[in-house]
């Protein structure tokens, strides 16, 4: 596969000994797979506050690229030494030239850097023989009982690489012409997404720390699969509208916006932590329908109480995440199957109480940032087999009016080898009239 373009902006100068030394040391502890990567990093940086902006973006870049081919460059380097791994890293994952590399070796690493850099392409090409030479075994079954084999070879190498960029403007306070304008001025390389019609992607490393336009509100930092979810729902003005699993609130003031504000939006979570990052956010946005609710399970008596009375429901299920392996590449090392069953328990059952919200005539997007079919189709078929009541509504018929260039299907179904987006998944179903 081509290397992306993200390697070849890279310089090499960049690196220097003290972040050789800081990636090992970040290497090693994500290296655990105790606890997700980004707060390992979050941790790291508070622990070594010397780290400027740009030294931090190197090294969280240098972790995820590791994690992205841990099996293959254990494989390669045959060591688990944190130190010539990081080492690997850039020679293999950031295009360093071997004199470069080898001047970041100390006098103990340099002939090892020496002799990897004569022999690692010649096994790379025997490596890359192998389907699943970055994907743990039992995923790659997994993926084997859902898609022929020629997807699952571009899925996995498509994990390999880094996630898009993507932003989404907030209509209330821009236009996306307004925001492509001003920031290529700022000299950002982007563009529209797309599929997306708020979606902007931006190349190589923008600084977002204090932009003016993310903490003015114009700009959020949303993924382009994310923001179609909203046109799924297709919420409109004045409706009573619930967001079942708000998380931190990111397709909440999505929808809030493709309301205009008007109406009322309920963001319920079982989290207080993930529904208090949506309160910044929130003040930024402008909204003023939009009211986070901390629920105790999908059973709490606020659900109770509006029963049949809501026009769109979004459930945002919690899930493997297979369909974000760019960005979170270390959730593949933890995939099991025991995991997927007992998430499999967690989607029915969110489904079910996010079901019993909905009004006759309403809408119902059940989602995941998932490629598994466990965890999607099968959910949504059994739902519908149990609930008559409910039919499935083709994803294309809400993306067409919104004018988005986009057909998938019967559901919405996003990979990132065919639409350079996360993977993600959506089906929209409607409560018939006469229930």
């Amino acid at each position: 596969m081509e290397k992306p373009e993200r390697r070849r902006e890279k310089n090499t100068l960049e690196w220097r000994h003290y972040h050789i030394q800081a990636l090992a040391e970040a290497i090693r502890r994500a290296d655990t797979l105790r606890y997700p990567a980004d707060g390992v990093l979050r941790h790291f940086f508070r622990e070594h506050s010397s780290l400027g902006q740009r030294d931090r973006a190197l090294i969280a870049e240098g972790v995820f690229a590791y994690l992205r081919r841990r099996r293959s460059l254990k494989a390669l380097t045959q060591t688990t030494k944190p130190r010539r791994l990081a080492l690997a890293v850039l020679l293999r994952e950031f295009d360093g030239a071997l004199r470069e590399t080898e001047a970041l070796a100390d006098a103990v690493d340099r002939e090892w850097v020496k002799e990897f850099g004569a022999h690692w392409k010649a096994s790379e090409a025997l490596l890359s023989k192998i389907d699943h030479a970055d994907v743990p075994d039992e995923l790659w079954t997994r993926l084997n009982h859902d898609y022929d084999a020629a997807t699952c070879t571009q899925l996995t190498q498509a994990w390999t690489q880094p996630a898009p960029f993507d932003l989404r403007i907030n209509v209330m306070k821009t236009t996306r012409d307004e925001a492509l304008t001003a920031l290529r001025e700022e000299g950002w390389r982007i563009e529209p997404t797309p599929y997306s019609p708020l979606g902007l992607r931006a190349h190589g490393r923008p600084m977002l720390v204090n932009h003016p336009w993310l903490v003015e509100g114009k700009l959020e930092v949303q993924s382009e699969s994310s923001q179609l979810a909203g046109y799924l729902v297709a919420p409109r003005r004045g409706e009573m509208v619930a967001d079942f699993c708000a998380g931190a609130g990111g397709k909440t003031l999505l929808l809030g916006m493709l309301m205009r504000s008007q109406g009322r939006l309920y963001a319920f979570d079982v989290s207080d932590k993930r529904l208090q990052k949506l309160t910044p956010r929130l003040a930024r946005s402008g909204l003023s329908n939009v009211h986070p609710q901390r629920i105790d399970s999908e059973r709490d008596a606020k659900l109770k109480r509006l029963a049949g009375k809501m026009d769109r429901v979004l459930v945002d299920a919690p899930c493997t995440g297979t369909g974000t392996l760019q960005r979170n590449p270390d959730l593949k090392w933890r995939y099991s199957e025991a995991g997927l069953t007992e998430l499999n328990a967690k989607q029915t059952a969110i489904l079910m109480a996010a079901a019993r919200l909905v009004k006759p005539g309403g809408r119902l997007v059940y989602a995941t940032c998932s490629v598994l079919s466990a965890e999607n189709e099968a959910i949504v078929a059994q739902f519908l087999d149990t609930h008559p009541e409910f039919s499935l509504q083709p994803a294309v018929d809400a993306l067409t009016r919104s004018q988005v260039p986009l057909d998938t299907g019967e559901t919405l179904k996003l990979l990132p080898h065919q639409h350079h987006t996360d993977g993600f998944f959506a089906a929209a179903m409607v409560r018939n009239q006469a229930a």
